[in-house]
């Protein structure tokens, strides 16, 4: 699941994840993806920080309060490098931090090196 208030963000990553062959749910904010978060129950969450309505620090931490998705990884997408940002993104649960913006190898690096063991299918030739 990539949430991003930016089309372009979140087509820049559909089309990087889906070449590698995975299949991937777009939501444009934290609220769009907690509506669609259950219907799909995805392996691997792509969230950006800075959105309206619904941060990505507070959609992180919702995630990760619920039982059915605490263990899903959760991976903060954000224009800015800063300790805090990082250290905010920790406390509420997240598993990494991607700087936007993100070249295809280091999202695809990101979903092999967090997604290894999970129950992902694996890409497609």
């Amino acid at each position: 699941m990539v949430i991003d208030d930016s089309s372009t963000i979140r087509r820049s990553a559909e089309i990087f994840l889906s070449q590698a062959g995975y299949q991937v749910v777009l939501a444009e904010d934290g609220f769009d993806a907690l509506a669609k978060i259950n219907d799909h129950h995805p392996a691997l969450v792509f969230c950006d920080i800075l959105m309206p309505r619904l941060d990505g620090y507070q959609t992180c931490a919702l995630i990760k309060k619920s039982a059915r998705f605490h263990a899903t990884p959760v991976l903060m997408l954000s224009s800015k490098d800063g300790l805090f940002d990082r250290a905010r993104g920790a406390m509420v649960g997240s598993a990494a931090y991607l700087t936007k913006p993100f070249s295809k190898d280091s999202l695809l690096a990101a979903v092999r090196e967090h997604t290894a063991g999970a129950a992902v299918p694996p890409p497609h030739a």
